[in-house]
């Protein structure tokens, strides 16, 4: 059994046109909702054993708030590159690739991909994974590069606004 949590980075400020897409910080709405969001999921008993990021500012400020809830070491946290500007296909082969001693990862990332990837590799049609939004997986296979079109099951679809009006 394989468990794959597709996250989307918290909200990220446009405050400062001068900074470059990859240099954008949270804002204050991102601050509150990733180290929430990595509460809902300790208290979930999420335990990933790779937590992967892009390695945009917002992504990686997300990746840490979210393991320091999680007790997850922020210096184990893993940048890859590839999950910035890529399409779904690419992530989903990132995800393939995968070694097979690991169980749980966690993916933070952008939409479209983070949706697009969400939807093929399960059954369900999530119109859009908001900011900080966290969706998880199931697959019952031993391989990670066995994961496929809708091979995944939902377990859950988590995000900020279900829990702040």
């Amino acid at each position: 059994m394989k468990t794959l949590l597709l996250v989307r980075h918290a909200k990220s400020s446009w405050k400062n046109p001068e900074l470059s897409d990859r240099e954008r910080p949270l804002n204050n709405r991102g601050k509150r909702d990733a180290p929430f969001m990595g509460k809902l999921l300790s208290e979930r008993g999420v335990k990933p054993d790779l937590l992967i990021t892009s390695p945009t500012n917002r992504a990686m400020t997300t990746a840490r708030y979210v393991a320091h809830e999680l007790q997850y070491r922020i210096s184990e946290i893993v940048t890859d590159e590839s999950l910035y500007g890529q399409t779904m296909d690419h992530i989903l082969h990132v995800i393939q690739g995968f070694e097979n001693s690991i169980n749980t990862v966690m993916i933070i990332g952008h939409n479209p991909e983070i949706t697009l990837c969400a939807n093929y590799i399960t059954a369900n049609t999530i119109e859009n994974i908001p900011t900080c939004g966290i969706v998880c997986v199931d697959f019952s296979i031993e391989l990670w590069n066995e994961i496929a079109r809708g091979n995944g099951a939902l377990r859950y679809f988590e995000y900020p606004k279900k829990y702040f009006k």
